[in-house]
C-alpha cells in the first residue's frame, strides 16, 4: 500500500496536511490553562456541526463505539426495552452491544439496503401502551450499505404516538458529511468519531446528550466508570478531563470544526453531494446498480455498488491493494462479497474522485469484467464538469 495515494473507505478518511499537523503538537500540560483553549473551542465546534444549542458535548479517547457505548450505559439499566432495526453491520453491532448489557432488545429485521422502517416503528410505538420502550436506536447513514435514514420521520413517527421513548442516533458516517440537524430532529443523544466527516486519524469517540438524556444520566444503573458523563462534566467544568485527554486530538478537532464552519455547512453538504452524484453516474456507465434500493436512500458519503451476479466484490477490493495501492471498501456482513464500497467523505474533491473511479474501473478490466475502460471515469466527469 502506497502511503502516497489516498483512500476511498468509507473511514478512516483522507487527513488535510493542516489538521495532521495539528494533531502532531509538542507534549502539553493538560491541567494547566492553556488547555482551556483547546477543549472548549473544540466542544463549541462539534455542537456548531451537530446544529445544537442545547445539547452536551463529549468527547473520549474511543471510536464510534465507545460513542455507542457511552449512550447505553450513562442512561438504561439492565432489562429495559429498546427498540431498533438491523439494516446494516453497524445498526446490527449496536443491537450486539445492547444485548450483552442484559437490554431486552425489540430488533426489526430489514433488508440490507433499505432503511430504518419509520411506519413500522410508529406501529409498534403505538402498541407499546404502558412505554416500556425506553429508547429508540436508529443508524442515520449506515457505512455497510450507502443507505441514509430519514431521521426526522422517526422522530414523527415517535410523536404521533405520543411516546416519551428517548431517540438515539447513531451518526458516524453522516455528520460533518450530511445534514444533521440534532435539535430540530428531536435526537435525545447523537454518536460520531473522529475518523470520518471530522476527517482525523480514529481515536475520538463524540457524544452530544440532550436535556432528556442528561436527565436519564441520574437514575441509570449500567455500570460505567471510564465512559460516565459525569466525571466528565466535572472535568469540563474545569476546562480538564478527568484523566489524561488525547490534547493533539483534541486540537485536531478543533481546526477540523473551524474548517467545516469556514467552508459553510451547506457549502460542504452540496459538495459531499456532488462527489457522491459523481461516483454513481460511474456506477450506472458501468451498468452496475447500488445496495441501496431507491435513490431517497442513497448516501452522500459512502456508496455501495453491487457486483455482478457471481463475481466476488471483494476479489476487486484486494487487487485494487494488491496491484494498485489504493484501498476500497470490502462488502460485510450479509452484503459481503456482493458488493464494494467507494467511500466520498471527509476532504474529497472532484481530483481525488476520479482517481478512485479510474482505479476501480482498472481493476474491472483486469478481472475480466465486461466494462469499458473510460466508461464510468467520462460520466464522472461530464458529471463534475458541469456542476459546481
Amino acid at each position: 500500500m502506497s502511503s502516497q495515494n489516498p483512500v476511498f473507505i468509507p473511514g478512516p478518511t483522507n487527513i488535510p496536511e493542516v489538521i495532521r499537523n495539528a494533531v502532531n503538537m509538542p507534549t502539553m500540560d493538560h491541567r494547566s490553562a492553556a488547555f482551556e483553549h483547546i477543549l472548549q473551542p473544540a466542544l463549541a465546534g462539534v455542537k456548531s456541526v451537530l446544529k445544537t444549542k442545547t445539547a452536551e458535548v463529549f468527547l473520549f479517547p474511543a471510536t464510534g463505539t465507545g460513542g455507542w457505548e457511552t449512550a447505553i450505559t450513562n442512561t438504561l439499566s439492565a432489562g429495559d426495552k429498546v427498540l431498533a432495526a438491523r439494516n446494516g453491520m453497524f445498526s446490527h453491532k449496536w443491537i450486539d452491544m445492547c444485548q450483552h448489557y442484559g437490554l431486552d432488545v425489540q430488533v426489526v429485521d430489514v433488508p440490507w439496503g433499505e432503511g430504518v422502517p419509520a411506519a413500522k416503528f410508529a406501529e409498534i410505538l403505538a402498541a407499546d401502551k404502558d412505554h416500556q420502550i425506553k429508547v429508540v436506536l436508529a443508524t442515520h447513514n449506515e457505512t455497510a450499505t450507502g443507505v441514509v435514514s430519514d431521521i426526522p420521520a422517526v422522530r414523527a413517527a415517535m410523536d404521533a404516538s405520543n411516546h416519551p421513548a428517548m431517540l438515539f442516533v447513531d451518526g458516524v458516517s453522516s455528520i460533518g458529511s450530511m445534514d444533521f440537524c440534532m435539535d430540530d430532529w428531536g435526537i435525545d443523544i447523537a454518536v460520531s468519531g473522529s475518523q470520518k466527516g471530522f476527517m482525523l486519524p480514529a481515536g475520538m469517540g463524540i457524544v452530544a446528550f440532550g436535556a432528556k438524556a442528561l436527565a436519564a444520566v441520574e437514575t441509570a444503573t449500567l455500570p460505567r466508570y471510564f465512559f460516565d458523563i459525569r466525571d466528565m462534566q466535572a472535568g469540563y467544568a474545569a476546562n480538564g478531563f478527568p484523566y489524561t485527554p488525547p490534547v493533539g486530538m483534541l486540537n485536531g478537532l478543533k481546526l477540523a470544526t473551524d474548517m467545516l464552519m469556514e467552508e459553510g455547512l451547506d457549502n460542504v453538504f452540496a459538495r459531499h453531494a456532488r462527489m457522491a452524484e459523481g461516483v454513481r453516474k460511474a456506477a450506472s456507465a458501468w451498468g452496475m446498480g447500488l445496495c441501496a434500493v431507491s435513490a431517497d436512500l442513497e448516501s452522500n458519503s459512502v456508496t455501495g455498488i453491487m457486483t455482478p451476479e457471481g463475481f466476488d466484490g471483494n476479489k476487486l477490493v484486494a487487487h485494487a491493494s494488491a496491484k494498485y495501492g489504493i484501498s476500497f471498501g470490502a462488502g460485510l456482513g450479509d452484503v459481503a462479497g456482493k458488493l464494494f464500497r467507494i467511500g466520498h467523505l471527509g476532504m474529497v474533491t472532484d481530483v481525488l474522485m476520479l482517481s478512485g473511479i479510474a482505479t476501480a474501473e482498472m481493476c474491472m478490466v483486469d478481472l475480466g469484467m465486461d466494462i469499458k475502460l473510460g466508461s464510468g471515469v467520462a460520466a464522472a466527469q461530464e458529471h463534475y464538469r458541469t456542476t459546481a
